[in-house]
């Protein structure tokens, strides 16, 4: 009779282990199928490498021609909070998820300058910024204004501010922080729409 009972007991631990190891084989598998679905989905909403020449803006009548592209900018600029919130910042290497200095993606890099020039906060990324925003046309847009992209897949994924006159600084792909212009190729065939949030 002892026996029995631990032959009972031993077959009982055992297949309590096995329960046990095959949940875990069964947990590890779901959460390794949600990661890969994740990063699936990410894939389409993720920032293509744009390889563009970097945008020299030009100078503006009656102002010396030196300076960078941040200071011809701004010299046709208005909002002067803005363009020094955004000087820290350009020359910063792009950097998928990457929120400071040593490397930034588009929706960091524009929330940091709306938090630095205006006090407000955005939220983190560009489908979280897009529906907290007044939808506004590419000619209606104002410095400051925000402008959302496409990527090939048809799907929000890139942000910048708009300065003047066409053009936007962002954290490109291939330039960091750097500014472009809607004029651009791919930015003028994949320019979803602006976005003007209450400052």
């Amino acid at each position: 009779m002892k026996h029995r009972s631990h032959l009972l007991i031993v077959l009982t631990a055992t297949l309590m282990a096995l329960a046990a190891t095959s949940c875990d084989t069964m947990r590890r598998f779901v959460s390794q199928d949600l990661e890969e679905e994740d990063f699936i989905i990410g894939k389409l909403y993720e920032d293509e490498l744009v390889k563009e020449t970097p945008y020299v803006p030009p100078t503006p009548q009656g102002k010396p021609s030196g300076g960078s592209a941040l200071d011809k900018a701004r010299a046709g600029g208005k909002d002067m909070k803005l363009y020094a919130a955004i000087e820290p910042w350009m020359g910063v290497p792009y950097k998928y998820g990457g929120t400071t200095k040593q490397g930034v993606d588009c929706s960091a890099f524009v929330g940091h300058v709306y938090k630095e020039a205006y006090g407000i906060t955005l939220k983190r990324t560009v489908n979280d910024i897009k529906p907290t925003v007044t939808k506004i046309s590419k000619n209606q847009l104002r410095e400051g204004d925000l402008v959302f992209f496409v990527n090939s897949h048809g799907k929000p994924s890139h942000i910048g501010i708009y300065l003047h006159d066409g053009m936007f600084v962002h954290s490109s792909t291939s330039n960091g922080v750097s500014i472009s212009t809607l004029e651009n190729s791919y930015w003028s065939k994949h320019f979803l729409q602006g976005g003007r949030v209450n400052r």
